[in-house]
């Protein structure tokens, strides 16, 4: 069979727009065009990419329906502030203190607008795949499911779907239709099942059609996903959560000690 032109010879195959798109985007993701600087102008984009007018102009527009670049025809570009977030994931089992709301809301907020966590559904689900087998379930199990969506300055920020072992949820806040004060890292200990540690599993994936419409994504960007799996006493999982967000708005920032490396 032969291959076509392109992929024999390695080049990309998308349409130049949206490759220009992706050059200026990986600019602005990785600090190279700031946060608050101008946009090369349409003439130097032109010249760079040896492209038209209108090729540069879809090219832009890509660019501020993503939300990552802002400006009206006929004045500059510029780069959206505060488009990017760094996220902490260890922050999010942090235990609230008594009678605070959970601090991983303000924190992912970063300064910006406080974020909110607008509760979508509660309830008994079957549970296949890897979250079934993070949670140790037989086939055709069930667990208690809690979805959210978190907003930051009034956008979707993040889907989190969370599941919860039956004999742990079943009667306790985690089943009630309603927000848990101070979260989970809260509660459970409460319960009596106390996170001892944590294991992420992160992948980039193309959006489900829930996650395209409910993050209001622009296009075919990929989303972050993690699987969450949080232990308690004698290594048993007591929560799993999967957690989307759009990955071009998004990176995940992890620390480590040299003495907490595992071994080779």
């Amino acid at each position: 069979m032969t291959m076509p032109s392109h992929e024999a010879e390695g080049a990309d195959p998308r349409p130049l727009h949206a490759r220009i798109a992706a050059d200026l985007r990986e600019e602005i993701m990785n600090g190279d065009l700031a946060a608050g600087a101008s946009l090369p102008s349409t003439a130097q984009l032109k010249t760079r990419f040896d492209a038209s007018n209108a090729t540069i102009q879809k090219a832009v527009r890509l660019l501020k329906d993503e939300g990552l670049a802002v400006g009206r025809a006929g004045s500059a570009v510029t780069v959206r502030e505060n488009r990017q977030r760094t996220v902490r994931p260890a922050g999010s089992l942090t235990p609230a203190a008594a009678g605070a709301a959970y601090p991983w809301l303000a924190k992912v907020a970063e300064g910006r607008s406080p974020a909110r966590s607008t509760l979508l559904s509660v309830g008994e689900v079957h549970v296949t795949g890897d979250v079934g087998a993070a949670l140790g379930l037989p086939e055709g199990g069930s667990a208690v499911c809690r979805r959210q969506v978190i907003s930051i300055d009034g956008e979707p920020a993040e889907l989190v779907c969370s599941y919860y072992p039956v004999d742990i949820a079943r009667g306790t806040p985690l089943a009630e239709a309603r927000r848990i004060r101070g979260g989970t890292p809260t509660l459970l200990p409460e319960l009596g099942f106390p996170p001892h540690r944590s294991v992420d599993r992160v992948s980039a994936r193309v959006a489900t059609q829930e996650q395209y419409a409910v993050l209001r994504l622009p296009g075919d960007l990929p989303v972050l996903r993690t699987l969450r799996t949080v232990y308690g006493d004698d290594d048993r999982p007591v929560e799993v959560t999967v957690m989307v967000k759009a990955g071009h708005l998004h990176e995940l920032q992890y620390e480590f000690a040299p003495d907490a490396w595992p071994d080779a």
